[in-house]
């Protein structure tokens, strides 16, 4: 293959049929364009141009070469400016639990997105970022995640403590009883908190922190000076998105994190009959790569989500 500098200027005086032209273009002497064209015709042992008095025009050979090389040179100009260009988007995976990516994260996204345009959220939902046994094996499955800048994050209710990876506290939440409108006005109305024991209580089970399957509505009962055996009884579900959707159904009284069901409580579709909280042993934190924290798309989506989660603390 001739070097790329040889094609270049033969496109050039092709382009133009003039080596005076070319030189102008290429910044260099007409004399040093009519040298680099008789070292390239040299090279391919052919004729490219015929010279004239004061022109030169294409031989068949140069009319022959001259659309190869200028669709070659067009290509590597687009292949430089696709290697030069800025990414349109950066992929971020974001892992979290199911209530908290559906009811916390999904309807404050559009304002990440309006800040940050350039960064696309994958987000999956997993109730192994429960802390219990699970949440070593979603942080074991970031470890072996590919270092191919598909950045990889996870959202963990637990106790905070991940020795060796960049932890970000996000919100400590407070845990209330809420059910349906219709449910809190009906026949047994909810006016103190012993009329709960008269309702279905719905059980969220990831509730059992730890194994500790004394917290949750055992808890709740326990603050209000209630009988915490009155918890034993009740429907129970595997996670807090579906003890929510029952409670809007209206199937009895579920004990749900303030800041999942503030959107529904804000709408009315559903109530808090009883001001009693109980705070969480638990919190939402931030998990990530240590050496990945300060990627762009990382960065920006972790000071995004500690802002947001202040502003609901």
């Amino acid at each position: 293959m001739p070097a790329l500098a040889l094609l270049r200027t033969f496109e050039v005086a092709a382009r133009h049929l003039s080596f005076k032209q070319a030189a102008a273009e290429l910044h260099v002497t007409p004399a040093a364009v009519s040298q680099q064209i008789r070292s390239l015709e040299a090279e391919l042992g052919v004729v490219l141009f015929e010279r004239l008095t004061r022109a030169v025009r294409l031989s068949p050979r140069g009319e022959a070469l001259l659309p190869k090389v200028r669709e070659g040179l067009a290509l590597l100009a687009d292949a430089v400016d696709l290697a030069c260009a800025p990414a349109a988007t950066e992929l971020l995976r974001v892992i979290a639990p199911p209530s908290w990516a559906s009811h916390w994260l999904l309807p404050r996204l559009p304002g990440f997105y309006a800040r940050h345009p350039e960064v696309e959220i994958r987000l999956a939902s997993s109730s192994e970022t429960v802390d219990h046994a699970g949440a070593a094996n979603v942080l074991a499955a970031l470890a072996r995640a590919p270092g191919d800048g598909r950045s990889e994050l996870a959202v963990v209710f637990g106790t905070g403590r991940y020795p060796g990876w960049r932890v970000d506290p996000l919100l400590t939440p407070e845990y209330l009883p809420v059910c349906a409108p219709a449910l809190a006005r009906g026949a047994t109305p909810l006016a103190v908190p012993a009329d709960v024991v008269q309702h279905t209580l719905i059980h969220d089970d990831t509730l059992n922190h730890g194994g500790d399957e004394a917290w949750g509505w055992h808890r709740w009962l326990q603050a209000a000076g209630l009988d915490r055996q009155a918890a034993g009884s009740g429907r129970h579900f595997s996670n807090a998105v579906l003890a929510i959707e029952a409670a809007l159904a209206g199937q009895g009284v579920a004990l749900a994190a303030r800041p999942i069901v503030a959107g529904h409580l804000a709408s009315g579709a559903l109530v808090a009959p009883f001001a009693l909280a109980i705070a969480s042993p638990c919190t939402y934190c931030l998990v990530g790569r240590r050496h990945s924290a300060e990627r762009p798309a990382v960065a920006a989506f972790r000071h995004w989500l500690v802002e947001a989660s202040r502003r609901e603390t």
